[in-house]
């Protein structure tokens, strides 16, 4: 038999094996961790002082994950990631067992992490369930809903309007004129709904350059014993109306290889040429370095552009929405977001016709991002951009340069085509199976547009309409005053009704209940198109007793 002392003994030696793996294990994998936000092997033992900004944030970063929080709070996280590492981040949060609320302006990125929206609305705070994509489809319905409503009060004020001031002196519509003035008051309460605002802006027409705009030659940089790029140096051509994309992991040089093209900072040794004609905008990763903070918005945008007229720097301003007094307001009090907009505005009052940008989407919301994207892609210039958001890359790039083992490869064509061609050597050398390379050619289905269903309703309301005119012309006056009494009873509880539905929906917590807002806004919709038809209905009944009244007499 065993004895409680070999049992203990026993136990003693399971605890020691426990601690021996949990020990090895945590190293394993706070190591892996490390290595998938890029950080290279004996990198754990650097003092965190002596890194950059953006590899001290890593460091926290990867410390929150080793952690395993209940609740993981992520602002941007992305933000100092190159792609690679967002890969594996994104990867890493998919295995997420615990619950995450995230900020970020990576689209993709959102799309294959998240599972509901809260979006800060102006008529407040709202949920969505799904992704962002979804969350786009249903509040550019609800937007819809939103302003139809509001169009639909505007019209409805001015109906009521109109026939308070038609109907004013006459007797015997006092009665109607007032439970209408009343009504027109409490509505004057219901706010309508107003589109939040984004940026809307475009670049002007450039002046056309020669073809090759840039030519770098055996182009070489080192930071003392660190060489970004060493002989033979780099080699590269930027050809008119090209769109290139810079892609690599940090600190393997591109914004050391933006900044040279843009002449911030000296290179070592070979050639950078501009061509004839060639202006460059250059828009820094670090804008807010190059902003002057003891400066207001319109100056430091003015002073980009002297001979531009103040107005049309108000305009530009208000384009990246600087409006009124927000102009005079000094840098240093703007939001990250909002420095990141000034420095988009002096680039545009001043565009040249060729923009070379350091991670443009950085400090920007999602929605900035989109459209900043849109404009870039009507510009009509040369374009050279570092990036880690895949979607601007993606729909933007029509060349791409990875800045990889002290390299610029080049490849033209869009991300999606290069990483396709590097999946398709990765594949020559590890596989044989040619029907994955098939299915990876395959193209998009066909998808046939459904017919339209026509109804019967024109048909309906023609006959409908005959009907009346057949009554109309075979009526006496005392039918006449009872159709027109019994349509304004109608108006007046439709209205009623009306006003009982526009409470309910400017109230936030409608739209928190598909059913409950779906049927509201149909029955919202049904009265208020019944009411477009009783109206003119009425007004034609009524200007036809007016007219047997006044023949009568």
């Amino acid at each position: 038999e065993v004895t409680i002392l070999e049992l203990a003994a026993e136990i003693g030696e399971l605890h020691e094996r426990i601690d021996h793996f949990e020990k090895f294990f945590g190293e394993h994998e706070a190591l892996a961790i490390l290595a998938g936000l890029g950080f290279q092997p004996g990198d754990e033992h650097r003092d965190i002082g002596e890194l950059s900004g953006g590899w001290k944030v890593r460091g926290v970063l990867a410390g929150l994950l080793f952690q395993r929080p209940d609740v993981l709070l992520l602002d941007e996280p992305t933000n100092h990631l190159d792609m690679p590492s967002v890969a594996w981040f994104s990867q890493f949060l998919k295995g997420w067992k615990s619950c995450f609320v995230l900020i970020s302006h990576d689209r993709e990125f959102l799309n294959e992490q998240i599972t509901k929206v809260v979006s800060l609305e102006l008529e407040g705070i709202r949920g969505y369930p799904g992704n962002y994509e979804k969350y786009v489809t249903q509040r550019a319905e609800e937007e819809t809903i939103l302003e139809g409503r509001a169009t639909n009060l505007a019209r409805e004020r001015e109906r009521l309007t109109t026939f308070i001031n038609r109907f004013r002196a006459q007797a015997n519509k006092a009665k109607a004129v007032q439970s209408r003035v009343k009504f027109l008051e409490k509505m004057e309460t219901v706010e309508t709904y107003h589109k939040r605002g984004v940026m809307r802006f475009s670049f002007p027409a450039t002046s056309r350059t020669v073809a090759d705009v840039v030519k770098i030659e055996k182009l070489q940089k080192a930071y003392g014993e660190n060489s970004i790029f060493p002989k033979p140096g780099v080699e590269l051509t930027v050809r008119r109306g090209e769109k290139i994309g810079i892609i690599g992991v940090n600190g393997a040089g591109k914004t050391t290889l933006l900044r040279m093209m843009a002449g911030e900072i000296p290179f070592d040794s070979g050639t950078i040429k501009l061509g004839s004609g060639v202006e460059v905008g250059y828009y820094a990763q670090h804008h807010a370095e190059t902003l002057d903070l003891g400066s207001t918005v319109m100056e430091v945008v003015q002073r980009a552009s002297p001979e531009t007229a103040p107005s049309r720097v108000r305009s530009i301003l208000g384009a990246f929405m600087f409006s009124g007094d927000d102009v005079d307001k000094p840098v240093k009090v703007l939001s990250g977001g909002e420095k990141a907009r000034v420095a988009l505005a002096r680039l545009l009052v001043k565009p040249g016709n060729l923009l070379l940008m350091d991670e443009p989407t950085n400090h920007l919301d999602l929605a900035s991002s989109e459209a900043l994207a849109q404009s870039l892609g009507t510009y009509d210039g040369t374009l050279v951009f570092v990036s880690h958001n895949r979607s601007l890359i993606r729909t933007l790039a029509t060349r791409i340069w990875n800045v990889e083992a002290q390299k610029v490869e080049t490849y033209p064509g869009t991300l999606d085509e290069y990483l396709y061609s590097m999946a398709e050597r990765r594949l020559a050398v590890t596989a044989t199976d040619v029907g994955a390379k098939a299915k990876l050619r395959s193209g998009p289905a066909v998808v046939k547009a459904p017919e339209v269903v026509r109804t019967r309703e024109d048909d309906k309301l023609r006959k409908r309409k005959e009907a009346e005119e057949r009554q109309k012309r075979g009526s006496k006056l005392g039918p006449l005053e009872k159709q027109v009494a019994q349509i304004e009873d109608r108006i007046s509880v439709l209205e009623a009704e009306q006003k009982a539905r526009s409470a309910e929906l400017a109230d936030p917590s409608v739209y928190d209940d598909a059913a409950r807002r779906n049927k509201l806004l149909a029955d919202y919709q049904a009265g208020q198109d019944k009411l477009d038809e009783l109206v003119p209905r009425w007004e034609t009944l009524a200007a036809e007793l007016e007219t047997a009244r006044a023949a009568l007499v």
